[in-house]
């Protein structure tokens, strides 16, 4: 009898002291759980998590993309970051003082093949994604046709590239293809689009887009047949497909977005505000440049005897 209560007493103490399971981030159900609980994401928000892969900014961590789907097909992609042991995960920007802070963002974008007008080769780069039935990137899109070339006409160059947000706006997709296709036909006429359809945007739908096209083709002197041809086969859709690729592993989720050598920023910016930024670049660069001399310059020799 004292034996058996001996063993029911151990079981007891046993089963009281029982480590309790650990949950892991790498297990995606767990991660989803936690961050649906962290940012209050309504049950109709649908997430789909990539697997994790090992981080390139911070070592000994891994990389896990979480994609965020709305009822209205709006899009959320954010990156987590998950220790080695799967029980810690942080989010935000990493930044190592050795280096360029905006070197992440100018190594995810490419503007090689990408609309752009300015000062070739000119030290400051000025990257917009926008969206052509966006009514703030017409603003911003004014803002950069009427000011840049007049204040820096030797040091910033502009680029343009698409990201149209297909969740709310019906025609902008069809506008972005109709852009690559001009760009493709004849690269200078690229700039009349961009101002035209920025122009037109109030008076555009996706059920007037393709006559409205036509008219512009005209009034340009652009082949209107080969224009409409390109639009409607898709031709130019790999291009936007590759320009969207950019914004989504950049995290942008809203237009106008700029980079200023790789420097974000969001929304509408008045052109005060811009100039006073490039200004503030331009001289970030020339302190650059004098310390970076400094640091190089041979002193005198001390003769030892």
């Amino acid at each position: 009898m004292k034996t058996a209560l001996s063993l029911l007493l151990a079981a007891t103490v046993f089963a009281q002291t029982a480590p309790k399971q650990e949950k892991s981030a790498f297990d995606k159900a767990t991660l989803e759980a936690y961050l649906r609980n962290l940012e209050l994401y309504l049950p109709s928000v649908q997430a789909k998590i990539d697997d994790a892969q090992p981080s390139k900014e911070m070592p000994g961590f891994f990389d896990v993309w979480v994609h965020w789907v709305a009822p209205n097909n709006a899009t959320k992609d954010e990156l987590v970051y998950v220790s080695k042991d799967g029980k810690t995960i942080f989010q935000g920007s990493v930044y190592q003082v050795n280096r360029n802070p905006f070197q992440p963002n100018l190594d995810k974008i490419h503007t090689d093949l990408q609309p752009s007008f300015g000062a070739r080769g000119g030290p400051v780069s000025l990257v917009m994604f926008s969206d052509f039935e966006c009514p703030m990137c017409k603003a911003e899109a004014a803002i950069l046709r009427q000011n840049v070339e007049k204040s820096f006409p030797d040091k910033v160059r502009v680029y343009f590239i698409d990201n149209p947000l297909d969740s709310i706006h019906t025609w902008a997709h069809t506008a972005a293809d109709a852009g690559r296709c001009v760009y493709k036909q004849n690269p200078q006429k690229f700039w009349d689009y961009f101002d035209w359809v920025y122009d037109q945007q109030e008076n555009i739908g996706l059920d007037n887009f393709s006559s409205k096209l036509q008219q512009f083709a005209t009034q340009k002197g652009i082949d209107g047949v080969a224009l409409g041809h390109c639009v409607e086969t898709k031709a130019s859709e790999a291009d936007v497909q590759r320009e969207m690729a950019m914004g989504k592993a950049l995290q942008i989720n809203a237009t106008p977005t700029l980079f200023i050598n790789g420097r974000r920023l969001e929304g509408e910016l008045p052109w005060q505000t811009l100039d006073t930024l490039i200004k503030m670049e331009l001289d970030h660069q020339a302190q650059e440049a004098q310390a970076a001399d400094k640091c190089c310059e041979a002193g005198p020799q001390k003769v030892v005897k």
